[in-house]
């Protein structure tokens, strides 16, 4: 037998299927999303430092955030991940360039992860399991090598099938080179001149955005928010999150519906990637806009309300279960009923001995009908009770009559 830790390895044995130790732990670095992560934020806290934010140049690195952000929402994401709406070919070509431009990798690999993310959502399978703890789920997946023998399988034929995809996924470091540092930076370089505020501030520090703002959805959208449409995985809707992401944010709405154009569904909701495909939508660009049925939708958010309905009921006193009272004969009940107060409300006997003095119609009426068969009289035949007298009575019963009242076969000899 092999000495402990000198077993062979298995053909697919990969370096993440063994623990991280000290002597182990640079291995199972991604070096390459290490490097580039982690630099990035240094250098933009170097360039806040030393230069001067220029208005022009501030209001560039704005817009270019917005274009690569929703180069990702609205490309990576609903386009190509979902299938949400289909896009003219120049839109398309378009968002491949400002997806690019976010440095999120290819959209073939992008789109690879979110499908399985969405298959395997909180398992093992999943990319970034939020379930592994919020920072994992935000960035710390990408820190780490991913494991091939673990993450699950989804489908991209479609992808693979697709020359432009499979061009831009050939060719996607010298893409990202391009749209990601060099454009942003020759805007205002050759525009008016500022090179370096173009650097640090509409190439890097932009990026830094863009990155965070995005994976706050496989982070934040799994821990901020509430659960309308389903509370059995993590996903969750809140409106910081929407506002950080370009309207990414309604995300258990999208883990429920996710061939659904839109994340937001209510008009007032924050969703400027839905409003940017239904603009564009009366010029041509886009077409095709899913909408999962209204009625499915408004099912779910039933079926929530029901649970949370059933959680506050169960925290209430309803009276001791039907199938848990005593049963009595007619006659036992007649017998006891003077001693116990008991009366009868449709087969049911309940005892009013604490009640008699808070009974509004007065104590007469109810101290007189102890002992006897007051259904009639309390569904209407006196007065028709309220839901709140009913609740009462029902909290009060004490046992069951057989038969459900006087019955003469019951009747002893």
């Amino acid at each position: 037998m092999a000495a402990p830790g000198t077993q062979k390895k298995t053909k697919n044995w990969h370096i993440r299927d063994d623990p991280i130790t000290w002597n182990n732990w640079y291995k199972h670095v991604d070096w390459i999303h290490a490097i580039l992560l982690g630099s990035l934020p240094l250098i933009a806290l170097y360039g806040l430092l030393t230069t001067e934010i220029q208005r022009k140049t501030a209001i560039w690195s704005i817009i270019y955030y917005y274009i690569t952000g929703m180069g990702i929402t609205a490309g990576h994401h609903r386009l190509w991940a979902h299938r949400a709406y289909k896009a003219s070919r120049p839109f398309e070509i378009f968002l491949i360039f400002a997806c690019s431009g976010a440095v999120e990798g290819s959209i073939r690999w992008w789109c690879r992860g979110h499908r399985a993310h969405h298959r395997w959502t909180d398992t093992d399978a999943d990319p970034y399991n939020a379930n592994k703890g919020l920072f994992y789920s935000h960035i710390g997946w990408m820190l780490l090598k991913q494991n091939p023998n673990r993450v699950g399988r989804a489908d991209i034929s479609d992808l693979n099938a697709d020359p432009i995809i499979m061009f831009q996924h050939k060719h996607y470091w010298l893409f990202a080179l391009v749209m990601g540092f060099i454009f942003p930076t020759m805007v205002p370089g050759l525009g008016w001149g500022d090179w370096s505020g173009g650097y640090f501030f509409a190439a890097v520090l932009r990026l830094v955005f863009v990155h965070h703002a995005t994976f706050c959805v496989n982070s934040l959208a799994h821990y901020l928010g509430d659960t309308p449409f389903d509370d059995r995985r993590t996903p969750r809707d809140h409106f910081i999150t929407a506002i950080l992401s370009l309207g990414e944010g309604y995300h258990n709405f999208h883990h429920e519906f996710p061939m659904d154009y839109r994340n937001a569904v209510k008009f007032y909701q924050y969703d400027p990637t839905k409003w940017l495909i239904k603009l564009l939508s009366y010029f041509g660009a886009t077409h095709h806009l899913k909408k999962f049925p209204e009625n499915e939708i408004h099912k779910s958010m039933v079926v929530m309300k029901q649970k949370k309905l059933d959680r506050e009921k169960s925290k209430l006193d309803w009276g001791v279960p039907l199938d848990k009272l005593p049963i009595y004969t007619f006659e036992q009940f007649v017998d006891n009923a003077e001693e116990n107060s008991w009366i009868c409300i449709e087969g049911i006997i309940h005892d009013v001995s604490e009640f008699i003095e808070e009974h509004p119609g007065g104590r007469s009426i109810i101290a007189a009908s102890i002992g006897k068969d007051m259904t009639t009289s309390f569904n209407g035949g006196v007065y028709d009770h309220s839901n709140a007298a009913r609740n009462l009575m029902a909290s009060l019963r004490v046992g069951i009559i057989a038969g459900g009242g006087e019955v003469e076969s019951r009747k002893t000899k």
